[in-house]
């Protein structure tokens, strides 16, 4: 029995010593090179690109006000609905001036039978003056009573006019085209003429966007922002798409905001679908200048330490450098850069988390369809 265990054992000695246990693998080499992937950097001329908070307004903001003072009997539209212009919207009660009107008309009426009465006397004396039967003073003052007749007549008709119109003004009707906003009157309410906000009406298209620059922001363009030196105006939506609408510039300050510090603009965007409403908050991207050359570099491959931003860029002994570098604004997926980068160098786009200052890398060049992927975009 105890032989038998001795001679199992030693064969499982001579198993281990014979190599019965797999090998270890070899620790992998710390100088082993990182494969990255690298775009070669070519200049690219573009104007001067930059980006802001903005606020959309309509393009007209109409307050909807009686014209004349009464019982508001109905609400012609619904509330939040788009009108057309001429539209009613609400009705005053008519009746005081229906009676107002006919009362004015009566007058004109009546002052119209009188200028007749005065006409007919100023012939009458006209033929007697010729024949010699009355005094020219008699002829001057039958005269003078057609001319106040005949004014009186004018001041009737305006009179009637104006009662006709404010009948008109019962109507409350759309100035323009545009979205109403809640009413601020019930039925049964008494408003007061040019005083009383019955609703509010809002043009959206076009839509307007209200934006600003301090003076540091324009200094690279070289000059205030004007509607001819602002090449492309395009609007960021919240979700951060881009609206399909180009815009244009259609109002610039001629001087700088003494509180703020800032130039304020304003630009107009095509919203025939009504997409965008007043009160929004996107961002506006601004072009502007003469062109300058500068870099496009993906966002990933820009990073951040405490001296500022950087890119690894390879050399010509495939080893990754820090290059600092300057930035400006982003192009989509991609970062402005103004300085620090020259034309041919290798910028590294991934890998980066392996990367440090001497790494020995293997790179590789992205091609045009990696690169069109990215989503690079150029003015």
């Amino acid at each position: 029995m105890c032989v038998i265990s001795f001679c199992c054992g030693l064969a499982g000695f001579l198993l281990t010593a014979c190599g019965g246990k797999a090998p270890a693998q070899p620790a992998p080499r710390v100088d082993q090179p990182v494969p990255v992937t690298v775009i070669a950097m070519q200049p690219v001329k573009m104007p001067v690109g930059l980006e802001t908070i903005a606020q959309t307004e309509g393009a007209k903001e109409i307050e909807i006000r009686p014209r004349v003072g009464g019982i508001l009997l109905k609400r012609l539209y619904t509330e939040g609905m788009a009108v057309e212009a001429g539209q009613p919207l609400f009705q005053i009660d008519p009746e005081p001036f229906q009676n107002a009107l006919a009362e004015a008309r009566a007058v004109h009426n009546e002052q119209y039978v009188r200028v007749l009465r005065a006409k007919s006397d100023e012939d009458r004396q006209r033929q007697l003056l010729a024949e010699n039967f009355v005094s020219q003073r008699a002829y001057d003052l039958a005269k003078a009573d057609l001319a106040i007749a005949e004014a009186a007549l004018q001041a009737a008709k305006v009179r009637m006019q104006q009662a006709e119109l404010n009948l008109s003004y019962t109507i409350v009707k759309a100035p323009e085209k545009g979205v109403t906003g809640r009413s601020q009157f019930s039925e049964g309410t008494l408003v007061s003429a040019n005083s009383s906000l019955l609703t509010t009406l809002t043009q959206l298209s076009p839509i307007w966007v209200r934006f600003s620059f301090s003076d540091n922001e324009v200094a690279p363009v070289g000059e205030h922002l004007t509607e001819k030196n602002v090449h492309s105006v395009k609007m960021i939506l919240p979700d951060g798409s881009e609206y399909q609408q180009e815009g244009k510039i259609n109002f610039a300050a001629s001087k700088i905001d003494p509180l703020l510090g800032t130039q304020q603009l304003r630009a107009t965007f095509d919203n025939t679908e009504q997409r965008i409403l007043p009160g929004k908050f996107v961002r506006i991207r601004v072009t502007a200048g003469k062109p300058r050359t500068v870099f496009i570099v993906p966002q990933i491959a820009v990073l951040t330490s405490d001296m500022g931003r950087f890119v690894y860029v390879v050399n010509e002994r495939n080893e990754a450098v820090q290059r600092p570098v300057t930035v400006d604004n982003w192009i989509g997926k991609d970062w402005i850069i103004l300085d620090g980068l020259n034309a041919g160098d290798r910028v590294v786009v991934d890998n980066l988390i392996k990367l440090m200052p001497g790494k020995g890398v293997e790179p590789r060049l992205r091609d045009d369809s990696q690169a069109a992927q990215a989503g690079t975009v150029t003015y």
